[in-house]
């Protein structure tokens, strides 16, 4: 491990010791065209973590493995529902049934907060970590390390081929996850471009919640510099134009440094910046990129 990413994961706070993970698998349904699993899974040692697996009907494994991150909006009822229901602000079908069609086997956690990991309120995970000495992004991320840990263990995954993807805080989770994992060879955010410094001084930072907040990051790393971590590996990221929760000043910053970055490794045709009509949601040009993108890299 190199200075810079020690000290990046050293942000993050304590993050628990990894062992062996226990999946629990509570049900297997048939839903359209697809398996569904519903799982509970030991990902950190502290409460078990309920997943959902979604595995291809029409095709024989192993299976390429897609990480699908959920968002915020504010809806802590929600979780990995949005991963079978899809929202309000996602296009159909649902991305489990989109990506299991494409061949694809996905799955979706809980975070930390969510659904059947709510109860205790964001801001007061956020303050209690912050006492025992935790971020929650760190634990959030770590989670989601774990979870590809526990898909490339299965035999009928391919671990080989690992893509992530996700829309506004999961859109943000897909890129950090990407910076922080190599075994990541695709990443695909949608509306989770969020420039750092821009965002500061286009008084936005009320527009996002606790979340993902890192103390003393920016005294180290800019967003830009997390984000160059992915290079050259394929990268796409879609937002909307007039997206106030990801400011279109930072979007093309990033954009640029990003075009250099990947022109500098000789792989400029990985990096794919798409920006569509629309605020803060999956447009159906947004579908059909994303789609096209994960077909040719994965």
């Amino acid at each position: 491990m190199s200075k810079q990413s020690d000290k990046l994961l050293k942000l993050l706070g304590d993050l628990p010791e990894t062992g062996p993970i226990s999946a629990e698998l509570l049900w297997s349904e048939e839903q359209d065209g697809y398996l569904l699993e519903t799982r509970l899974l030991d990902l950190n040692g502290l409460e078990r973590v309920p997943a959902s697996i979604a595995i291809p009907m029409q095709t024989e494994g192993p299976y390429p493995i897609v990480i699908f991150n959920h968002s915020h909006g504010g809806n802590y009822a929600g979780g990995r529902n949005e991963f079978t229901r899809s929202s309000a602000y996602l296009q159909n079908p649902s991305f489990a049934k989109a990506l299991t069609d494409m061949g694809y086997a996905a799955c979706c956690i809980d975070m930390w907060g969510f659904n059947e990991r709510s109860g205790k309120s964001e801001s007061e995970l956020v303050k209690e970590m912050l006492w025992e000495g935790k971020v929650l992004w760190g634990m959030m991320l770590h989670d989601n390390r774990r979870l590809i840990d526990y898909m490339c263990s299965r035999q009928d995954m391919d671990a080989s081929r690992i893509a992530t993807i996700g829309m506004s805080m999961g859109g943000l989770m897909a890129w950090w996850l990407a910076a922080i994992d190599e075994r990541i060879k695709v990443t695909i955010d949608i509306c989770g471009q969020v420039d750092a410094r821009t965002l500061i001084a286009k008084r936005g930072l009320d527009h996002h919640g606790f979340y993902s907040y890192v103390p003393g990051l920016l005294k180290h790393f800019s967003t830009l510099d997390i984000q160059k971590r992915i290079v050259p590996r394929p990268r796409m990221s879609l937002t909307g134009r007039y997206d106030r929760m990801c400011p279109i000043e930072g979007v093309e910053l990033l954009e640029k440094g990003l075009c250099d970055a990947y022109a500098a490794a000789g792989a400029p045709d990985h990096w794919q910046s798409i920006i569509t009509g629309g605020g803060h949601m999956e447009t159906a040009e947004m579908r059909f990129c994303w789609q096209q993108f994960l077909h040719q890299y994965l």
